[in-house]
């Protein structure tokens, strides 16, 4: 049925256009060989996005909505035009590998019983997002989760299904729920279940998806093909509509498929989800954060790049971090990007990595975050065309 296209693109864009500019990049070079379109979809931006992006990246349809109508509805928009056997949902603030549509949609030509595939998710430090694969909320998983049992038994297969944190992330396993930063999905699949809920705003809609998904009898996977994601990016997270919006979004989920569980395990997941939205709420209002970022007395970063690019590089780098102590190079022209690895414990006096791009593969950034791990240290992209530094830490 789907024959002409071999994946469909769709990424929704809400005021993260550098972000966005970069995830195209990467989206344009796994694309390259392959019959590709790609849409994105503006839920009305105010930070010039489409006008900034359009005259680069001819070969994407956009499509510029007047109002934000949320992250389900956007998709949807798009999903009504695309034509690819298989449609890939991504989220803006994200970077795949040079070979991850190919690898992906071969994983899918072999796997006909497949509705989607999920992928390792890393974020700006290099490590592992669990929400990369989970199970469903059933009123067991739920109550595990939002009373703290599955922090309490992290590696428990009886208390901790939600984030199936006991398998392997580098291994492919059968999984529930597909991460809705990248689904891709079978088009044919999403013919029968239908598009995106969009009683969902934000948050929510890619379990219900993945719900239906299974209840019609195709079986999401999770692939360890390596995925940046700098998680949150492209959310506002510091809003109080955040919490009402993600915890709304369970309460949404829950009532259309476990109603009928039963009135005493209702009652306890409401409450449960009704107390922890509160505590969240309060936090925020009061300026509190969960987790205290740890100072940094001594900042270093180390660059790398040809020795050509190198002054460039360091100084938009130093305009966003003017905090920097040092700055040194990694001068590609004499030296591999991966001899780096091999030498762990020079690379750990650093703070801050910049890979420049095009002078370095996405791949190669990808598989060196990945082999590098360091919660103390921040990973930086810096676009040789347009002197852009991106990272999890700030947008400039």
């Amino acid at each position: 049925m789907y024959d002409e296209i071999k994946i469909s693109v769709i990424i929704v864009n809400y005021n993260v256009k550098y972000f966005l500019e970069q995830c195209l990049l990467s989206v344009r070079a796994a694309a390259n060989g392959m019959d590709v379109e790609v849409f994105v979809v503006d839920n009305q931006s105010t930070d010039g996005s489409v006008a900034y992006l359009r005259p680069a990246f001819p070969e994407v349809t956009f499509i510029e909505n007047r109002d934000n109508v949320g992250f389900a509805t956007a998709n949807n928009h798009a999903i009504a035009r695309c034509k690819g056997e298989y449609v890939l949902l991504l989220n803006p603030d994200t970077v795949i590998g040079e070979e991850s549509l190919r690898t992906l949609s071969f994983f899918m030509d072999e796997h006909p019983e497949a509705g989607g595939v999920g992928v390792k998710m890393i974020d700006g430090h290099g490590v592992f997002l669990p929400e990369s694969k989970r199970s469903f909320p059933s009123p067991w998983v739920s109550f595990c989760k939002l009373f703290g049992l599955s922090g309490l038994f992290p590696k428990s297969k009886i208390f901790d299904r939600y984030r199936l944190s006991y398998l392997s992330p580098n291994k492919e396993h059968p999984v529930d729920v597909l991460a809705g930063a990248f689904m891709l999905l079978r088009h044919e699949a999403l013919d029968r279940v239908g598009l995106l809920d969009e009683a969902f705003f934000m948050y929510g809609e890619d379990i219900d998806l993945s719900y239906r998904l299974v209840l019609a009898g195709y079986q999401n996977y999770y692939v360890p093909e390596r995925m940046l994601h700098y998680k949150g990016e492209s959310t506002r997270h510091g809003e109080i509509n955040y919490v009402k919006t993600f915890y709304g979004a369970m309460h949404i989920f829950y009532k259309k498929y476990y109603a009928h569980s039963g009135w005493l395990i209702s009652l306890l997941i409401n409450i449960a989800i009704g107390f922890r939205a509160s505590i969240a709420g309060l936090s925020r209002l009061l300026g509190f954060s969960r987790r205290k970022k740890r100072a940094i007395k001594r900042r270093r970063l180390l660059i790398l790049c040809k020795e050509g690019t190198f002054e460039k590089a360091k100084a938009a780098c130093v305009e966003q971090m003017p905090e920097l102590e040092h700055v040194n190079l990694w001068d590609l022209n004499e030296e591999r990007v991966m001899e780096a690895i091999c030498r762990r414990n020079q690379m750990k006096g650093f703070t801050d990595i910049a890979f420049c791009y095009p002078e370095i593969r996405f791949e190669q950034m990808l598989l060196f975050m990945d082999t590098m791990v360091n919660k103390t240290t921040t990973y930086h992209i810096y676009n040789k065309v347009n002197e852009q530094v991106v990272s999890s830490a700030k947008q400039v």
